[in-house]
């Protein structure tokens, strides 16, 4: 059975963001989720949201990772410290990555962030949009052909969150095989 952490980005991913609905309707159709809010999401610190990150990985055991945004950016903390020569995960989503040169005081402890040798999944899937402000395509392309990861790029969809229309998304869930309607 897959274990899906949902890790959100800068200022958190509530209702009606596509993460915190992805996350009811894998709980809804019986699966196993932890979607946590990580500390102070507003004015997140690297080091406590990796101390947190550590903890998820080695308590909840997720077999498929979900980053958006800012939490790609702690993925890619996390993957530069471990010392491992096998994958971890099974599956991971990068979803609206911000250039690993973004330049934003509020989380510029994240900043600049050295792009990790390895990702420790088995499979690699990127999104991005073709008109984020966070980062180039030409980046994200970059990125995923040094992952050998699967691109997929959004027309116009800004950074991919409920401000541009990402609430329910369909792509994301259909990749979870969510049969069930939940209630809302």
């Amino acid at each position: 059975m897959n274990r899906v952490l949902i890790l959100h980005g800068w200022g958190g991913s509530d209702y009606p963001h596509w993460q915190a609905q992805l996350a009811s309707k894998i709980a809804c159709n019986y699966g196993v989720v932890a979607f946590p809010l990580l500390k102070n999401p507003h004015f997140p610190s690297r080091k406590s949201w990796l101390k947190q990150l550590r903890e998820l990985m080695e308590d909840f055991k997720p077999n498929i990772v979900v980053c958006h945004s800012l939490a790609n950016i702690l993925w890619f903390w996390y993957a530069n410290e471990l010392d491992l020569s096998e994958d971890i995960i099974e599956k991971l989503y990068l979803v609206a990555i911000p250039s690993l040169e973004t330049k934003e005081a509020t989380i510029g402890s994240f900043f600049p962030c050295p792009k990790p040798k390895r990702l420790f999944a088995k499979e690699v899937s990127i999104v991005a949009s073709s008109n984020d402000k966070w980062c180039s395509v030409d980046e994200v392309k970059e990125m995923a052909k040094g992952y050998g990861a699967a691109l997929k790029i959004l027309p116009n969809a800004g950074h991919i969150n409920a401000e541009s229309g990402y609430g329910s998304w369909e792509w994301m869930e259909a990749e979870f095989h969510l049969k069930r309607e939940c209630r809302e």
